[in-house]
């Protein structure tokens, strides 16, 4: 009986945080507000300090808290090692001098302003230098500026920030008034730690979990291969969680360790939904956490802290921009993209309060600042769009990305070879796409990189690429594609041209009404091709047999747009080509009649 009111309770929870997140994120998408201010005011609506209709919203943030972890997986699946390595610079040098100084003047303005303590102020300034990746990272996705000089300056600042985590963990620990805290690990140790956890990650990547995908994809088992990904992220944020360190930075891991193997795209395609979906109860979660009471005690307080917090991290960061020398526009563009409070303030202050360094109600108030500053943020984009779209020009003349495909073949079997290889000998950028574990593998040692997934999926077709395309091949074998697919196709990726191999002319009668730009029947010019040589051989001159194919080839359309009108395959028998017909066609091409005995020669 209780296992049934704990079911009923969950589902009417799960049905109103559901209602209210749709209904708020519509409304505040259809205002230009952005979906992240819509789940912070649903939260706020339903929580205790409205409604009242969630009240636990700290155990649901821990369970949202996995949405944060999913989308550094995804990140992660962007960046190979090799990638990461070249942005080494940026991460280390970027990441660390804006952490550095952004943390110094917030607990420098914080000690000034307030009676709080000097330790107090560094507990609390600290976690205020770090920004909000749930936010800014889906901000960078949305305007395909991740993968620029700006949006990688930006996520090696976010990068940084989740890594510096275990160092302010550290400082807490050393600042602790709290005699528990006594028996923890020293700083040196957690180092060491997370060192021997990341390699140990990236060791059971490379022999454990890439042979688990590769046996997993040759099942063909879909199901399974999301269970694997999910079963991946869990281990590697729940190793790092053992130690005491930032799950996120475990779920990264994971996905660097397979950025560089056939299965990125299908991974990215799986996980996506989860993302989005935990992504928005996590601010959720939050709006319902804003301590409501702790604003309307010190409302001024809040504003300003909120004010100053983004003031001071955008002219910091906007500075640190210009010294390394961006142009004032992507400086200021950086500096106000990064300049609210992050989710990790939260854990930070109950840490600090779980030390004795600062009360409940400080906990509290500065966590109504990082909530505000959240808020802020779509407002700020929405005021600076201008001066951002003219940051992006500039930024795209200087630097042009080349990341998108050129072309998405898909299918890369004897069909689809051929066809890519004639693509990239004329330098077009080519993705490549299978299904088949062994093909790829195979493929592998040839040195070209082919992506696991099922090409006729829009959803993976999306993440490999293809609306930025110039042209979709699908070189599938035997009758896969219908028109039902290819109309997807088209309607999801209006610019590139659509091309289809067809198993035969029942196939290409049977996408008679599909979207395709060209199809070609798979045996049809090899064929033609052997025809041709035939004919050669058997004594025939090039006249002839030029006269032949185009007799061929004009019998063969015309029959074929018979049985296109009237869908038919039998329509047209009287225009097969049998030795009944071939006085007939002989008479048309003018051909003598050939003698009975032939030496092959002299024709």
């Amino acid at each position: 009986m209780e296992a049934a009111h704990g079911t009923s309770h969950f589902l009417r929870d799960g049905v109103v945080m559901l209602g209210f997140a749709l209904g708020f994120v519509l409304l505040f998408r259809r205002l230009g507000l952005g979906a992240t201010l819509g789940y912070l005011v649903a939260g706020v609506v339903i929580g205790p300090q409205v409604l009242g209709l969630i009240g636990d919203a700290e155990s649901m943030i821990g369970f949202a808290e996995l949405g944060i972890v999913l989308l550094l997986f995804i990140v992660g699946l962007e960046l190979a090692p090799a990638r990461l390595w070249a942005m080494k610079r940026e991460i280390l040098g970027l990441g660390l001098v804006q952490v550095a100084l952004c943390g110094i003047a917030l607990t420098a303005a914080i000690g000034l302003a307030t009676n709080f303590s000097w330790a107090a102020a560094v507990a609390l300034g600290m976690p205020l230098a770090l920004s909000s990746t749930a936010q800014v990272l889906p901000m960078l996705q949305s305007a395909g500026r991740l993968k620029t000089p700006f949006g990688e300056r930006a996520f090696s600042i976010l990068l940084f920030q989740d890594l510096s985590i275990i160092a302010m963990i550290t400082v807490v620990a050393a600042l602790s008034r709290n005699p528990a805290d006594a028996g923890g690990p020293p700083g040196w140790q957690l180092a060491l730690m997370t060192l021997a956890a990341i390699a140990g990650l990236i060791i059971a990547g490379r022999f454990l979990v890439r042979p688990l995908f590769r046996l997993i994809g040759g099942l063909g088992e879909r199901e399974m291969f999301i269970v694997a990904a999910l079963f991946t992220i869990a281990a590697c944020a729940g190793t790092m969680e053992l130690l005491g360190l930032s799950t996120a930075l475990g779920a990264f891991l994971a996905g660097v360790m397979l950025a560089d193997t056939p299965y990125r795209h299908e991974l990215e395609t799986d996980v996506e939904p989860f993302r989005s979906i935990l992504l928005g109860l996590f601010f959720l979660a939050v709006g319902m956490m804003l301590d409501l009471q702790a604003i309307a005690d010190r409302p001024v307080f809040v504003a300003v802290a909120a004010i100053g917090l983004i003031a001071i991290k955008a002219s910091v960061i906007g500075g640190i921009g210009m010294i390394i020398g961006m142009g004032w526009r992507n400086a200021l563009a950086l500096g106000l993209l990064l300049s609210q409070g992050g989710e990790f303030g939260f854990v930070m202050f109950a840490q600090a309060q779980a030390g004795l360094l600062i009360s409940p109600e400080a906990a509290s108030l500065f966590g109504a600042v990082v909530t505000l500053s959240m808020a802020s943020t779509p407002f700020l984009m929405m005021l600076t769009a201008p001066l951002r779209r003219a940051a992006q020009s500039t930024e795209q003349r200087e630097e042009p990305s080349d990341d998108g495909a050129g072309a998405l073949v898909i299918g890369y079997g004897r069909f689809g070879q051929t066809v890519a290889q004639m693509l990239m000998l004329s330098d077009i950028k080519v993705t490549l796409i299978d299904i088949d574990t062994e093909m790829i593998d195979v493929a592998g040692t040839f040195g070209s990189k082919v992506y696991f997934g099922d090409g006729t999926r829009i959803d993976l077709l999306r993440q490999a690429g293809a609306a930025d395309a110039e042209a979709l091949l699908f070189c599938l074998d035997g009758a896969q594609l219908d028109a039902g697919v290819l109309g997807a196709v088209r309607e999801a990726f209006p610019r590139p041209k659509i091309f289809v191999r067809a198993f035969d002319r029942r196939t290409l009668i049977d996408l008679r009404d599909a979207p395709h730009d060209f199809a070609v029947r798979e045996v049809m010019e090899s064929a033609v091709t052997m025809a041709r040589a035939a004919l050669e051989m058997l004594g025939e001159n090039l006249q002839d047999i030029d006269a032949a194919e185009q007799e061929y080839r004009r019998n063969d359309d015309e029959r074929l747009d018979a049985q296109r009108a009237a869908g038919d395959y039998g329509a047209a028998r009287e225009m097969v080509i049998s030795h009944q017909t071939e006085l007939a066609a002989r008479a048309r091409l003018r051909i003598p009649g050939r003698p009975t005995n032939r030496t092959g020669a002299g024709r």
